[in-house]
């Protein structure tokens, strides 16, 4: 029998227009997301959510996925091969901003990281615009940015 406890569930914060919410999301189910007003909350619904997922499974005969071995504990140290062009403009950089290659990458990483949350945040809220109202405001920004009707 398997244990939803033993899934690995990641509770988060997120901010909505609403205010403030809980996001849980389960590794080994990466479409398997709930949201609640507490952290607890989330999780419980989290936990509900893949018993769910257990009984629909087990009902049809599909196996589960294997529960994931995440690492407690991480040294902070990587260890990677680069091409020789790349190094060198990464250790150009640093030296152009005065900082060690370490601390260039650490640097770059961390925006990337940021960068790449923020814009799967913007596209988990983001709904186009369809119809003529839509393209009759976008030409109408359009004239008041340039000035110009064509």
């Amino acid at each position: 029998m398997t244990i939803a406890y033993n899934y690995n569930v990641v509770v988060r914060r997120i901010a909505s227009e609403n205010g403030t919410m809980f996001e849980a999301r389960v590794r080994e189910f990466p479409d398997l997301t709930e949201y609640a007003d507490t952290p607890q909350e989330a999780y419980e619904l989290a936990i509900d959510a893949i018993n769910t997922v257990i009984e629909v499974f087990e009902e049809k005969g599909r196996r589960l996925p294997e529960v994931a071995d995440v690492p407690v504990d991480f040294s902070g140290r990587v260890t990677l091969r680069l091409p020789k062009a790349l190094h060198r403009a990464l250790a150009d950089a640093a030296e152009e901003d005065d900082v060690s290659l370490n601390q260039h990458l650490v640097n770059v990483l961390s925006y990337f990281t940021g960068f790449a949350h923020a814009e799967r945040a913007a596209a988990a809220h983001w709904a186009p615009v369809k119809g003529p109202a839509a393209s009759d405001r976008l030409a109408r920004a359009a004239v008041r940015r340039t000035g110009s009707t064509t």
